[in-house]
């Protein structure tokens, strides 16, 4: 079921730290009326920041905010932010960044699938081959990582890794933020699981502006993703991968035992104890994972009847009077 209020309100929520030399930037270019949304609100998540972030947000009208004393992280500033927007009655939420890294002009494109009714998140895709900052390596790592996510979602999007998006009410309120990394990723897999409408819009960028304070480095980026689109992976189909590594251990358990065996007839004496041990601890391994395939299997079922139990309670939680 897809929520519209006759009256659309609008969130643009911003995620801060240290964002004193850009946010102005970011502020002053967010468009003041989009076709077929009522009413525009902005709101600032500043996670800890230690400049005039809040300050400069205040001098330029900003009177919506979350504000962590400590730094907490993206992921979290995301989900405490679709929190606030909910209580305060969003239709759609937009989340851009604090580091002027996205045109803001473009917001209207990204909700334009929202108010058509033809998908409740919509991902901005960046283009990546495009940007000139980005080396030949970070690109082809970003357009490998979005084949995985999309292999692990079900879903068809160019640019996975895109901060720049938008959320209807209803897909706001069935995502659940679990890294403490990045969103990006998890709600992606996690909306491609429930089966919520997810398209993408071609989107700019504006030129670089700063390093990004969400990793050291490349590298650092690459195994923090891999690590969430894995967890991901396995919240929703634990089956697949404890299934497939019982048959592994089952095939590979095959080799030394024919080699036992082989020998035994072949040369008629019943060495190579080895070959059975190291076969036993093969086939060890492949009835611990299908056993494993089994309760992963049962624990997901019940976290679906949890979630089930959770989008009520948020439905509740965050109904508009």
């Amino acid at each position: 079921m897809v929520y519209y209020s006759p009256s659309m309100k609008l969130f643009v929520q911003i995620p801060c730290l240290n964002e004193e030399e850009t946010l102005s930037s970011v502020l002053q270019s967010i468009p003041k009326k989009i076709d077929g949304i009522d009413d525009i609100s902005i709101l600032v998540i500043d996670d800890g920041s230690s400049d005039k972030t809040i300050k400069i947000a205040k001098s330029l009208g900003v009177n919506h905010f979350v504000i962590h004393k400590q730094n907490q992280g993206l992921a979290k500033s995301f989900s405490d932010g679709l929190d606030y927007c909910l209580s305060h009655g969003a239709d759609i939420i937009v989340n851009t960044d604090g580091d002027n890294q996205y045109p803001q002009a473009d917001i209207g494109k990204l909700v334009r699938p929202i108010l058509a009714g033809k998908a409740e998140i919509v991902i901005g895709d960046r283009q990546t081959h495009t940007i000139k900052h980005f080396s030949a390596l970070k690109k082809f790592f970003q357009k490998v990582g979005s084949v995985v996510v999309n292999k692990a979602a079900g879903t068809n999007l160019p640019d996975a890794a895109s901060g720049f998006r938008a959320y209807s009410r209803d897909a706001a309120i069935k995502i659940n933020v679990i890294t403490t990394f990045s969103y990006c990723m998890e709600t992606i897999i996690h909306a491609g699981n429930k089966r919520i409408p997810i398209t993408s819009v071609k989107i700019t960028t504006n030129p670089k502006t700063r390093e990004s304070r969400l990793f050291k480095s490349m590298w650092h980026h690459m195994y923090k993703s891999a690590v969430a689109i894995i967890r991901s992976y396995i919240m929703h189909k634990p089956y697949i991968i404890f299934v497939n590594l019982g048959i592994l251990f089952f095939l590979l358990g095959l080799i030394p035992f024919a080699r036992f065996i082989y020998i035994y007839f072949a040369e008629h004496h019943g060495g190579h104890l080895q070959s059975l041990i190291i076969g036993a601890v093969f086939f060890f391994a492949s009835g611990i994972s299908f056993a494993l395939a089994i309760i992963a299997d049962l624990i997901r079922t019940n976290r679906i009847l949890t979630e089930d139990t959770l989008e009520r309670t948020k439905k509740i939680q965050y109904s508009k009077k």
